[in-house]
């Protein structure tokens, strides 16, 4: 269950769609992806996903997005389900101009609250995979976790919503270059506690009706993903669900439909001799190192 695919660095391109073309989408990525890990075992790979994401009192992580920043992060504690011995993902997510930087640690679930607490972060706090428990934790995931506290510290950043969505998660055979999600019952509730579990008590739709489609590639998607961009007359829209999660509770604005940092222009870059397949120009490629 914990084995972490997780693509570092990468470009994410968002899109909103209706049930069935999310259907339609599916069957066209079938021949070319598999099922994600999380939910291999399934016809239809979907797992549930919550977040607690933290921010500051006057929610300055929220308005970073809103204010079309281009670079910007928000901090968030990723869980999928109740269980008291599942670990939980401490997770920076990182935006610079329009690559997107991952850094993530595995964290015992007993260990999150002292965290959260301000308790300094050792490499005792840190999971193993459930499938290697000989394994030694990554030392990443330990610089990873004491910059997420750190910038939690620094910020003074509490909890500030529960964001819980239905995953179904497509992946390229053998490696991770290319990853498709559909997410589904996008639902958003203000919390200001550390709680862990799955349960609402009066969740905000966030996105009623819709199905939020991420394409997400490491360097150059392939021509099969510019064909299915341009078949289904895909138009990249911004999807920020924390941030449109608050908005529909009422305790942030909603976010405008376009900025300078959130196209909506369609995903396919323009056709040119030198370019004919419509790929991202070299100079907005991942860059080489981590933040």
């Amino acid at each position: 269950m914990f084995t972490d695919r997780l693509q570092t660095q990468r470009f994410e391109l968002k899109y909103r769609v209706d049930e069935a073309t999310a259907i339609a989408l599916r069957r066209f990525v079938r021949p070319f992806l598999v099922p994600d890990d999380f939910g291999a075992n399934r016809d239809i790979p979907w797992y549930p996903v919550h977040s607690l994401y933290l921010d500051t009192a006057t929610l300055s992580l929220c308005h970073a997005t809103l204010n079309g920043d281009r670079n910007r992060f928000k901090l968030r504690a990723r869980y999928y389900d109740d269980a008291p011995a599942s670990p939980v993902y401490l997770e920076i997510k990182r935006r610079v101009d329009r690559c997107i930087h991952k850094q993530r640690a595995l964290v015992r679930r007993e260990c999150v609250a002292p965290l959260l607490a301000g308790a300094w972060p050792t490499v005792h706090h840190l999971a193993c995979p459930e499938d290697d428990r000989r394994a030694r934790p990554d030392a990443r995931q330990l610089a990873a976790l004491r910059t997420f506290c750190d910038l939690m510290r620094r910020l003074r950043a509490t909890p500030r919503a529960h964001v819980a969505y239905e995953r179904e998660a497509w992946v390229s055979p053998g490696h991770n270059a290319v990853r498709i999600t559909f997410d589904r019952a996008i639902r958003c509730e203000p919390l200001t506690e550390l709680h862990l579990d799955t349960a609402f008590r009066a969740p905000a739709p966030v996105f009623p009706a819709t199905v939020i489609l991420e394409i997400k590639f490491t360097d150059r998607y392939p021509t099969w993903v510019a064909g299915m961009i341009r078949a289904f007359g895909l138009q990249q829209r911004s999807a920020a669900k924390y941030v449109d999660g608050l908005a529909a509770c009422g305790a942030a604005p909603r976010p405008v439909a376009a900025s300078a940092s959130e196209p909506t222009n369609t995903a396919v870059w323009p056709r040119t001799e030198s370019n004919p397949l419509g790929y991202f120009p070299a100079d907005l490629r991942p860059l080489t190192s981590v933040l």
